[in-house]
Parts: structure tokens; C-alpha cells; sequence
């Protein structure tokens, strides 16, 4: 009979009952936003509020108590409120003895607090098992039902199973639960969701330092120099022209930075012969961001193919073209067709093209959501090895581009080289010693050491105890 009237009750109506009831403390934007996609995913929700009387906007389908009586009807307790109003906790204390109590807030600024949230209120309710998550979720996530927003929740507590249990309700919420350890991580996983850009912000500053001293060296030479010794106005370059040099050397640069970072590495594995030393602060960091540093360069060089495609609708070069036409007709003349300026503009757009389209792909295997499905190798191919072959496309596109310039004294105004000779100093030195690095001896010198091999290895010196034993 039992079992009948089991089978009669509706799906959803069971699904409640097996996952039992959760309590929210708050009612504004965030808890409501967390209690309608739990009740949505067939949780029994109960608002805890100090006013439960005129809390009329939560979901429907949900209950409003007093958060005494709401945190007695549930074994997990969310705590959606400000830090500033923990204080009514202390009179819950015999309440949440035993119960979970997910600490969801954030703070308005970095390390505002000697201790994070989650640890003060473990402070104030001590019988409680507090659990840090949810943080790094926003509201508007919740309502647009996780479909376009970061699924990830970082969980950190000192209980393992009440960290499961909330990492149970993330999962039925359609989230990702990472487990980050105790509680003692708590600050770092609050201080999460205010950093902005962590790992962008050097690479921002070097390559927007890096575009400015490049424009203004190209604003001396190309219009201040020519104002100075020709009285030619050629501000209009600032515009299209000058960016269009500029992009591309950032570009190059900031890849070659990429690459120059792991070629320092190897070199002080060579020195010190082992790989058990730890990297100075500054290689470390620059390291850890050689993936935003590629990305930005990818960006740089999509700037300078998209300029270099509008160039044949502007108004400088159209007047230039025709003017060169009209020109040729009042002379009766015509220019005769140029083999080696033909073979040198293939050969200088040819491994731009190519070096671009590897550009593009170590770009998208960067993405997590590529570098989920090709196993280590092959990741580490494309990112080293077409990584390398994508630089060298780029200085030899560069190169090329040079061709007779690097001697040719008028491009060198003021005693000044053009920009484009600057932009070849770091990837031309990559190289360099990348190719040393390759050579068969000193490669397999590092594969070595990579492995655990040191060139001075700690030995233990026996020394004399007083009975004359020898002991290490």
C-alpha cells in the first residue's frame, strides 16, 4: 500500500522531499536570486529575515520566518547577508550547533578585514560547521539559469562532509564546485571576485608602455623631423599610418617576451646545474603570465591586419595613385614591371600571412575550452614549437619588410634607426639563443637536469660523534 502511494506522488514532489529543506538568511537581491533557483531545482527554501513580515519580494513558493525559526526547519543555513549585521548570530548560537552555515558574502574592497568573513563567523557561532561558497557568483548567474555566466564555486571548510554537502547543492544547481581546502584560504577566496585582471595587469603595462614610447619615437622621426628640416605638415600620419608601424612592433615584441621568459629559465638551469632552485620573484611572475602576454600580442596583430586592409580607401593613397597615374600619362611614360620588388613584396607578405595564421592558432589553443581536449604534447607542441616557428615568421615578415632600409641613410633621421629596426632587438636575440639552446649538447644538458639530474648534488658530510661513531 506503501509503496502505491509512493509511486503517487509526483516526481517533483519527491524530489523535494529527498533533498529536504535549505535555509537562506536575507532577502535581497543575491538571496533571493540563490532561494528561486534552488526551488526551481526542487529544494524546499525558508527565508530567515528580521523583518519577516515585510519580506513580500521573495520567490514564490518559499517561506519567510524569523531567522530563529527558519534556521530550526533546515540542517544547512545560507548566510546572504553583510558582514555589518553578523552580530545576530551570537543568539543563534544553540540553534546552529551542528548545522552547515555557507558563508556567501563578499566585502567592498581587498583584506578589508584582519579575518575573512567566513572565519568571523565561525568565531561567533563555534558549534556551527562554516563553509565559504557561492561567492564568486553573482546574482544576475543565477536567474539567467548559468547558461551564459562562470559556473565555478570555490567551497573551502574545515569539515569535509559539510564541504561535500555543499558542494552537492552547486552541482544540482547546474555549478562547478572546486574544492579549495580549509577554511583558512577563506580571505583568498573572498578577495577573488574584487581582483581585476590579476594576471592581465603586467602585460597591459608593458604593452601600453611599450605602444606609447614607440608612438612618440615614430611621431619624432616621421612627423616632427619632417616639420623641422622640410616645413611638411604630415600630422595626418598620426592617425592610420603611425599605428599601423606601431601595432606590429608591440605585437612582435610582446610574442618574443613570451618566448624569452622560458630561454632565461634554461640558462639559469645551465648555470646552476640543477632544477631544484628556485627562480627569482620577477621570472617567476613573468612567467605565470606568458599566456596573457601571447593573448595581447594576438591582439596587437589583429589591429595591424585590420589597418593594413583599409589602407588602399584612404585619401592619402588614393591622392598618391592617381596622382602617380597622371603623372605617367603628361610624361608618356611608364614604369617597367620590377622581378626583384615583385619577389621582395611576396616574400615579405608571405610569412606574414603564415605567421599570422599560427598567431591565430596559439591563440585558440589557449582557450580552456581547446586546451580541455589535446593531451600535454600536444599542447606543448603548438604552444613551443609553432610558437617558435611563429616568431620566426614574424622577424623574418619584419626583415623582409627592412630589406635595403637597415643601410639606407635616409631612413635614419636625425642618426636615428627606423622604428621597425627596434622591433627586431629582442626577437632576434630569442632566437639566438634559442638556437644555441637546440644544439644537441647542450639540449640534452637540460633535458638532464628537467629530470632530476644535478650537475653539485647536496651530499650529506659524515661527521664524528663523541663516541667516535661516524653519523651523517
Amino acid at each position: 500500500m506503501e509503496s502505491n502511494m509512493s509511486n503517487a506522488i509526483p516526481l517533483c514532489e519527491r524530489s523535494s522531499r529527498e533533498k529536504g529543506m535549505v535555509c537562506i538568511f536575507g532577502t535581497g537581491d543575491f538571496g533571493r536570486a540563490l532561494g528561486g533557483k534552488m526551488l526551481q531545482c526542487g529544494y524546499n527554501v525558508v527565508y530567515g529575515s528580521r523583518n519577516p513580515e515585510h519580506s513580500n519580494l521573495v520567490p514564490k513558493g518559499a517561506e519567510v520566518l524569523s531567522h530563529q525559526e527558519a534556521a530550526q526547519r533546515s540542517s544547512v543555513i545560507f548566510l546572504a547577508i553583510h558582514r555589518e549585521h553578523y552580530a545576530f548570530l551570537k543568539e543563534l548560537t544553540d540553534v546552529l550547533d551542528g548545522k552547515v552555515l555557507v558563508d556567501v558574502s563578499n566585502n567592498l574592497k581587498l583584506n578589508q578585514y584582519p579575518e575573512s568573513n567566513a572565519e568571523y563567523a565561525a568565531q561567533l557561532v563555534p558549534g556551527a560547521e562554516v563553509v565559504k561558497a557561492f561567492n564568486t557568483v553573482s546574482a544576475w548567474a543565477l536567474q539567467s539559469g548559468t547558461l551564459d555566466a562562470s559556473r565555478q564555486v570555490f567551497v573551502c571548510g574545515q569539515d569535509i562532509k559539510s564541504k561535500q554537502m555543499v558542494m552537492e547543492i552547486a552541482r544540482t544547481l547546474g555549478l562547478t564546485p572546486l574544492d579549495q581546502g580549509s577554511l583558512m584560504v577563506a580571505n583568498e577566496v573572498e578577495n577573488y571576485p574584487l581582483q581585476l585582471f590579476p594576471m592581465w595587469r603586467i602585460p597591459m603595462y608593458i604593452s601600453t608602455a611599450l605602444a606609447v614610447l614607440i608612438f612618440l619615437y615614430c611621431v619624432i622621426i616621421e612627423v616632427i623631423y619632417n616639420y623641422v628640416n622640410a616645413g611638411e605638415d604630415a600630422t595626418y600620419s598620426i592617425m592610420i599610418s603611425i599605428p599601423n608601424r606601431v601595432f606590429p612592433i608591440v605585437s612582435l615584441i610582446l610574442l618574443a617576451l613570451v618566448y624569452l621568459a622560458g630561454v632565461i629559465a634554461a640558462f639559469i638551469q645551465l648555470y646552476k646545474g640543477s632544477k631544484y632552485s628556485r627562480f627569482p620573484d620577477w621570472l617567476d611572475k613573468w612567467m605565470l603570465c606568458r599566456k596573457q602576454l601571447g593573448l595581447v600580442a594576438l591582439a596587437y596583430a589583429f589591429l595591424h591586419v585590420i589597418y593594413t586592409l583599409v589602407i588602399p580607401i584612404r585619401y592619402y593613397v588614393r591622392w598618391w595613385m592617381n596622382n602617380y597615374v597622371i603623372t605617367q600619362i603628361k610624361n608618356n611614360s611608364t614604369a617597367p614591371f620590377d622581378t626583384s620588388y615583385a619577389w621582395r613584396s611576396d616574400g615579405y607578405l608571405a610569412p606574414g600571412i603564415l605567421g599570422f595564421f599560427f598567431y591565430v592558432l596559439l591563440g585558440i589553443t589557449s582557450l580552456p575550452s581547446v586546451s580541455n581536449i589535446v593531451n600535454w604534447r600536444e599542447f606543448r607542441f603548438v604552444q613551443s614549437k609553432l610558437g617558435y616557428l611563429t616568431l620566426m615568421l614574424c622577424t623574418g615578415h619584419t626583415l623582409i619588410y627592412g630589406w635595403d632600409r637597415f643601410i639606407y641613410g635616409p631612413y635614419y633621421r636625425w642618426h636615428l634607426p627606423p622604428a621597425f629596426v627596434l622591433s627586431l632587438i629582442i626577437p632576434c636575440t630569442v632566437l639566438c639563443l634559442k638556437l644555441f639552446l637546440i644544439l644537441p649538447c647542450v639540449d640534452r644538458t637540460i633535458v638532464h637536469i628537467r629530470q632530476g639530474w644535478e650537475r653539485h648534488p647536496k651530499i650529506p658530510v659524515p661527521s664524528m660523534c663523541e663516541n667516535g661513531k661516524t653519523t651523517v
